[in-house]
Order: structure tokens, then sequence, then C-alpha cells
């Protein structure tokens, strides 16, 4: 059985065992029980701990063909390509032939025949990964402490090219100028030196791809993103991955400098050829084929699907750690929320039924689709937000805190007529450009209306206006493909802070009532940055948020009979006061505050609440209108 060392260390020398250990037995499927072998060694306790991840290890301090992990997320999905399964080597010397395994690497041995009719052709899938758009400083940071692989920097590397490299990071072109400016959000302390460690693809670029890597797109949905990107190689179920999927990917690692030779072959004989006999253009083989120094290569072994990236909550080791975390955890969550309600209401300068608000908002999740309907959504629009102070960006800077994805958007005009919302498809590169609303599920997207000035939307800011009321409303954004559309479901939490009522499409709106006079307001604002929450506490709040986004829910035939009741009698008093939305907004309130209370099925109490609040919230609404009467 090979030891830790030789299954992370030399994962093809273990593949290539099996290999030839099966020649004997052809009927033997060797290629599962390779990947079964992978799984069993990754299911011990903390095993996955020791294999070195892309995410936070830079590449010149990993070994070539070795195990490593990937966390990221399908940005795009190339064609099928073949690829040598079994071949055959001839040695010039003796004349011996051997059969060679093809699996899992880009280039074979030297001496092919290829002649030989013990050849196996097969297929593969190559899916182009990054790392999860919007992912906060904090989740970086934790999954980068918890690792516990040990690697050392690979001899095959000089000093002085990895100092290059580094350099060379903060000038890499990731996306156009224009749109890294537009995009450019708050950001934390803790950013700043947080992402600065990510992106090291590049440390092993020689100095001859140097100058071209600050002109390749790595097509990061988000600007200012930083880390490798990478062509993950799927050889088994791909059809069982999707776009915009999250996935932590166990494969094999390959940077091989032959890669970027062939690539310059391929890129200067077609130069001579008719570009008619080639089946790809230039732009599409720089684009499918970058420098393995840049874009290394992964070939997967094993990936699972991440329904959250919370670096605090089990990574679902065994279904016994799960439980019983699950369970201190419930009993925890209704003094937690306790504790978030006060923090929260202190950041929304004392407005108590806001935090409220705002706490549903940060646990909602879509939970299943009607038709095209998606249930569970609940964007909120908090209006009466502060100009001054930065107020906006400072509370970004908070949900930043609490949530593994975020990403703020200034509503700037200049922003929404520059900025490129929507993904389309390249056919030139054969590609799918990226834009800011692929993103993965549950991120949280924040819309600062309150950079809105007046002015002219033009065409692109039409279009990018449309696009966040098609999110908003039905939870899915159509993808350009030139001659038609594509809708691609999502599940975004999006929260829209703004002074007036937003020009886009929510759930539901609540004022900001301030309890802070006017006065103090810049001195309350100027300190408010200084409430730095215990570390312990924050992660409370953070394993809170995401478990009861993760709870199920239901609703028993008894109360779902009082619901109903209630509405009758409600319809009674005053057919104009509630509509049938109001009441699936009631509706989801209870949900909401149920799960909040770490409670998975609807109580009459969790029932009353939800109307008592939403009986606030909208006779709040109503006298903000009386006073304000411009309001809509």
């Amino acid at each position: 059985m090979p030891s830790t060392h030789d299954w992370i260390n030399d994962p093809v020398g273990v593949v290539e065992g099996m290999f030839a250990a099966s020649q004997s037995n052809p009927s033997s499927g060797w290629e599962a029980r390779a990947v079964e072998f992978f799984k069993d060694r990754l299911k011990e306790k903390d095993a996955h701990t020791l294999v070195p991840s892309l995410n936070d290890i830079p590449m010149h301090y990993l070994k070539p063909n070795s195990l490593v992990k990937f966390r990221c997320f399908i940005q795009d999905m190339f064609d099928p390509e073949f690829y040598m399964g079994v071949y055959e080597t001839v040695d010039p010397a003796t004349q011996a032939k051997t059969l060679r395994c093809g699996k899992y690497k880009d280039v074979t041995e030297c001496g092919v025949d290829f002649n030989s009719k013990n050849t196996v052709t097969a297929e593969r899938q190559t899916f182009y990964c990054v790392p999860i758009p919007g992912e906060n400083p904090w989740v970086k940071e934790r999954y980068a402490n918890s690792s516990q692989a040990r690697v050392v920097p690979s001899t095959s590397y000089v000093p002085s090219r990895q100092k290059r490299s580094y350099e060379e990071d903060d000038d890499m072109d990731t996306q156009p100028q224009k749109q890294r400016e537009a995009h450019a959000g708050p950001q934390s302390p803790t950013e700043h030196h947080g992402n600065g460690d990510c992106k090291r693809q590049e440390t092993e670029a020689p100095s001859s791809q140097m100058t071209s890597a600050s002109h390749l797109d790595l097509n990061f949905p988000l600007p200012g993103e930083k880390g490798p990107s990478c062509l993950v190689k799927v050889y088994e179920d791909w059809d069982s991955f999707k776009l915009n999927d999250m996935l932590e990917v166990y494969g094999i690692l390959s940077v091989s400098p032959a890669l970027s030779a062939l690539a310059d072959e391929k890129d200067a004989s077609s130069n001579l050829l008719d570009p008619t006999e080639s089946m790809e253009t230039a732009e599409e083989q720089r684009v499918h084929c970058p420098p393995a120094s840049l874009v290394p290569r992964l070939h997967m072994l094993y990936a699972k699907q991440l329904q959250h990236n919370n670096p605090l909550l089990p990574s679902a080791a065994t279904s016994e750690d799960n439980s019983a975390f699950l369970a201190s955890t419930l009993s925890e969550m209704p003094s937690v929320r306790e504790e978030l309600l006060a923090y929260l209401t202190h950041v929304l300068l004392g407005d108590a039924l806001a935090a409220e608000y705002l706490i549903l908002h940060l646990i909602s999740n879509v939970y299943v689709r009607r038709d095209v309907l998606p249930l569970g959504k609940f964007t909120l629009n908090m209006s009466g937000c502060p100009t001054v102070a930065s107020y906006t960006e400072r509370l970004y800077q908070i949900i930043q805190q609490l949530v593994p994805s975020s990403h703020y958007l200034g509503m700037s005009l200049q922003n929404m007529n520059q900025i490129r919302l929507v993904p389309k498809k390249d056919y030139v590169a054969n590609r799918l450009v990226s834009g800011a609303l692929q993103l993965a599920k549950n991120t949280s997207l924040y819309l600062d209306e309150t950079q809105l000035e007046q002015g002219q939307l033009d065409t692109t800011g039409v279009r990018n206006v449309t696009a966040l009321g098609n999110l908003i409303s039905w939870q899915k954004v159509d993808y350009d493909f030139n001659y038609h559309q594509m809708e691609f479901p999502c599940n975004i939490n999006v929260l829209i802070a703004s002074e007036g009522r937003s020009l886009l499409p929510s759930d539901c709106q609540i004022h900001l009532q301030t309890q802070v006079a006017p006065s103090h307001l810049e001195e309350y604002l100027s300190t408010m940055h200084m409430l730095s929450q215990a570390s312990s506490q924050l992660n409370k709040f953070r394993i809170y948020l995401s478990v009861a986004r993760l709870l199920d829910y239901s609703i028993s035939d008894e109360v779902t009979k009082s619901v109903e009741d209630d509405f009758v009698d409600m319809r009674k008093d005053d057919p104009q006061s509630i509509s049938a939305e109001d009441l699936h907004r009631m509706l989801v309130v209870a949900r909401l505050l149920s799960l909040s209370q770490g409670q998975t099925s609807l109580s009459r109490d969790s029932w009353l609440r939800a109307k008592h609040i939403e009986a606030l919230r909208r006779s709040r609404m109503e006298q903000h209108k009386c006073v304000n009467g411009n309001e809509p």
C-alpha cells in the first residue's frame, strides 16, 4: 500500500503501478480502483489537510505531477478532447516494447509507436476554473491556516525568477483597466494583504513568457480578483458538473514546459497553414492552450461539489461529525441571534427593526423553483441610508466580515454604462467571456444606489439595469450568445442600499430610522469602524448565518390551516389591507424567522411574530410616505 508520501508526492506512480498490475488481468477495472484508492485516502481523518492547495501555496512550492487541491468555480467548459489513454513505447537500443498509461498526463514519453495496434484513444473534458468570485479575505486566510501541507521550494526554479514573478504579480492585467476601476469597491483593511498572496500562478513563467503574461486575460468574473486559474481535465462523469458550480478538485498538477512549447509550435505553424485547413483560430489556440506556467493543468482524480465555502463548518467528512456539530450549533442559535441582532442594531444606527430584516436577508436562500418562480429569495431594499462619511461602504465592509463571498457594486452612472455584468460568448476565441453577475450560489451582492446621480443611461446601462432587475425578480441571468440568450438560474442574495425607494425591484423595503442625532452622525460613523468584534465572536456569527441558510424547513398541516384562517380574517376586516403578495411575503418572513431561531418548522409563535414585524414595517413605510410625499 503506498505511503502518504507516495500518494501525495507521486500519484502518477501509484496510477502507473495499478495500470501495470492490470496487464495480467485486463478486466480488473483498474481505473475505477485507482479513483477509489485516492477517495479512500482522502476520507481518512484530516488527510485532506495534508494535500497542498493551489489557492494558498505559490506555484514554485508545488512539485510537478504531485497531488494538489483547488477550491474553485467553473467559469467555462471547453469542447472535449482526445488523448492516448494507452500507448506503446519502443526502446531504441533493445527494440523492447512497453505498454504505458496516458491517463492523467499531458505529455507522453519518448519513443511512442504510433502504428501500434495496442494504442487506445480516450476522451476527456476540460473545464476552465477560477477561484470562487468574491471570496472574502477571512475565508482565504482560514483555509490557508487549516492546511497541514508540507512543501519546500522546487529546485527547478531559481530564486530570481520567483522574485520577479511576485513583482509581475501586481501588474497582471486580469480585466480591462476601465472595468477594474469601475468595479473597485470598498476594501476592508485585511483585504490588502489577504488577497495579495493568492495570485501566484505566474511564479514559474520563463522570461520569454513574462511579456505575454501581462496581456493574458484570465477571465475572472470580478475585476481586481487574484489567484490561480486552471484548466481542469475531467475523465469521468463530467455531465454531473454544471457551469458556475463550486468545487474542491483533487488532481495531479501538470506544469510541463513542453505544453508551452507545443502551443508556440502550433501558433507558428498556424501562420503558415491555410486558415481553412485549421480547426482552431489563433485566438482560440491562445485561450485554450495558455502557458502552463500561468494557467496550470489539473488532472482530476476526485472532486466534491461545495454547498458552501465557509471554512468554519465541517467539510462533511463523516455524517457523525456533522450531526454533532449541527446539534451543538442549533442549541446556541437563539443566543447567537440575540448577539448578532444587538451588533447589527448598532451598525444600523440603533434601528433594531432594520437589523431584524437584515438578518433575515443574510440567511435567505432559494430552496426550490416552482415553474419560473424561485421560492425563498429575499432581496432587501434598505432605503434612508445616510450619504455622509461613506456609510454605505462601511456597512458593506461589515457584511464582508460576516459572509464567505460578496461583491460591492457602486451604481454610479459611469459604472452602469461601462461595466459588463452579463457573460457573453466569444465565438472567435470559442470561450465564455465572464461578467460580474457570473457568481457562485449564496454570494452576497451589495448594490450601492446612493452613488446614482442624474444623467443618461446608454444602451449598456439599460441592459445592465435590466439584468439586475431579472436577477432580483427571477434569480436568473440571461447570458449573451450573440444570436440568442440562454437562461442560467442563480441563487444570489441582493441587498440594495439607497436614499429613497430603489429604482430596482425588491422583495421587501425597510426605511432606516436612525436613532443617532444628525449632529452626532459624522462622529458616530467615524468611530464605527473601530468596533472590532473579537474573532471568536465573529466566527460565531459566520457559523450561525451559514447554518441557518442550510437548514431544512417544513410547515405542518395544522399551522397551514391556522395561517389560512388568519388570512381570511384579515381580509374580512379590510379587503384592501392585505393582498396575496403580502401573504407570500409574510410566509417568507415567517420561514426565515423560524430558521433564524434554529427551528426547522413553523410554529404559531413564529407566525405571530412575523405578522407583528411586518405590521411594524408597513406602518413605518406609511409614515415615511406621509412625511415624504414624493416617495412612490
